[in-house]
């Protein structure tokens, strides 16, 4: 068992009123990985501060050293792959071939960021008069909070913190309650590599307490968070009323589109990859699948066969498939919503059990015969439930899909190139994937949704950080001689 302190300008320090947390395995809730402090406002509060002080040094560093920084966490985390797998599986309860891809998703953003220490610090523009130049430059915001979540985390706080980083910002990090281990190893190896330890600030607990500093200060000049849309709102909400930069990732309700063409084996692996794959706890995961009525029954059939036969687990187990959700509460979200779904008419196909009592194992869960309207087809419930929705033809696929208030990742399955096109210019989200799970996303890619997924601000990773993290100064220089 570890005890995960804050690191708080520079040193690592437990909360000034001495309240601890648990931090246990999902899988194996008597594994107790660690304890951890729950941070007060004061701590928050001097973090901010501390992150502020630092800003301006770290802001004039040359470009290439803060990415060289970058690089070598890239390396440090590619010798340590296994060991950042086994915690993110042991803390958060994916399978351990899931929390590997994550470690060297992780690795991989760290690497990409740190290229843009030699480019993208601005642009040269032609002058309109005799002897003028002008040219833009890339500045930092000053301090960046970065609030995150517990379903992938490791990588959603490296797309968050290696741009902040890249670009000049301090950061002040709040990893969630849930996974603050993987945190805090994440922030140790930035250290390890040679980030100064005042320019990143570390801070455990509650949301309503630590999260209110860290958007309404007036040290932070920029809040990004990815969470639940109710979270996410309110956030929003607070920094858009202290005239922070905000960047927001919310809620989804993603479809996987099954057309008349589609070669179902290949529809059924990707709904089985994208909506029992991490559990069914992603953003980006498919709750919704939408297959024409032709085709329903068989597709349905071999999706229910494939959902009884993956082995759920301790995510430690090779064997196992699909591990636990992550806690009591999620597991209560999940049953409830079966109920709910139940009651409403829908027909359970698959699962909606326990696979051992008392545990927080449960089952790949599938409900056929939904109505669009249904609670089960509307609302986000982020566990390993899908809601099958039978549609007459594309047109009205296309409707029962953008009939929700989240636009983040949808799907079509079809070997139409013509459909397949039609379908990315008809759906409304900021992720359309083809033949290819609604999860999983590069580091080179823009991401971010649309309506009441996102802030609709700016989007991350890829190019697109850049226009989040840094604001623009425009150069003008005229060197005409008398």
């Amino acid at each position: 068992m570890e005890t995960i302190k804050n690191l708080i300008a520079g040193e690592w320090i437990d909360s000034s009123q001495g309240d601890l947390l648990e931090d246990r395995n999902p899988a194996r809730q008597a594994d107790l990985l660690a304890i951890f402090p729950s941070a007060t406002s004061e701590n928050a509060r001097r973090a901010v501060e501390t992150a502020s002080a630092a800003s301006s040094g770290w802001a004039s560093m040359p470009w290439p050293k803060r990415g060289a920084i970058l690089h070598r966490t890239s390396q440090i985390i590619d010798r340590q792959l296994d060991e950042f797998a086994k915690v993110i599986t042991r803390e958060e309860g994916k399978t351990l071939a899931e929390a590997r891809a994550e470690a060297e998703r992780t690795r991989d953003i760290f690497l990409y960021f740190s290229g843009d220490g030699w480019r993208n610090a601005g642009d040269v523009l032609p002058g309109a008069n005799e002897g003028q130049l002008i040219f833009t430059r890339r500045e930092p915001l000053g301090v960046i909070s970065v609030i995150t979540p517990w379903n992938v985390p490791a990588a959603i706080p490296a797309w968050k913190i290696a741009p902040a980083l890249v670009y000049g910002n301090a950061v002040v990090f709040k990893p969630s309650s849930l996974t603050p281990l993987i945190g805090m190893m994440l922030v140790r190896t930035l250290i390890e590599a040679g980030l100064p330890p005042n320019v990143i600030s570390f801070v455990t607990g509650s949301g309503p307490v630590v999260g209110e500093e860290l958007v309404t200060s007036p040290y932070v000049a920029g809040v990004t968070f990815t969470g639940s849309y109710e979270v996410g709102s309110r956030i929003l909400a607070q920094a858009r009323a202290a005239k922070k930069r905000i960047q927001c990732e919310m809620g989804g309700k993603n479809p996987l589109v099954v057309l008349r063409d589609a070669d179902l084996d290949l529809a059924v692996e990707l709904t089985v990859k994208g909506g029992f794959g991490l559990t069914g706890q992603a953003c980006t995961a498919t709750s919704r699948v939408i297959v024409d009525v032709a085709i329903a029954d068989s597709f349905v059939e071999r999706l229910a066969n494939a959902a009884k036969s993956i082995v759920v687990g301790d995510g430690l187990d090779p064997k196992t498939e699909m591990g636990p959700v992550v806690s009591q509460d999620q597991l209560e979200t999940d049953m409830h919503y079966v109920q709910i779904a139940s009651a409403e008419g829908g027909r359970l196909v698959a699962g909606g059990q326990l696979v051992t009592e008392g545990s927080l194992f449960f089952e790949p869960t599938i409900f056929d015969h939904v109505a669009p309207g249904m609670r089960i087809a509307q609302e986000e419930v982020f566990g390993p439930v899908i809601a099958v929705i039978r549609s007459r033809d594309f047109d009205e696929a296309i409707e029962i899909a953008n009939g929700v208030q989240f636009g983040l990742s949808a799907g079509v399955v079809t070997n139409n190139l013509h459909q397949a096109f039609k379908f990315a210019d008809a759906i409304n989200a900021g992720v359309v994937k083809i033949n290819e799970p609604t999860t999983g996303v590069v580091p080179n890619a823009p991401f971010g949704g649309f309506r009441n997924s996102s802030a609709n601000t700016f989007k991350e990773q890829g190019t697109a950080a850049a226009e989040y993290y840094t604001r623009t100064k425009t150069i003008y220089l005229n060197h005409r001689s008398n």
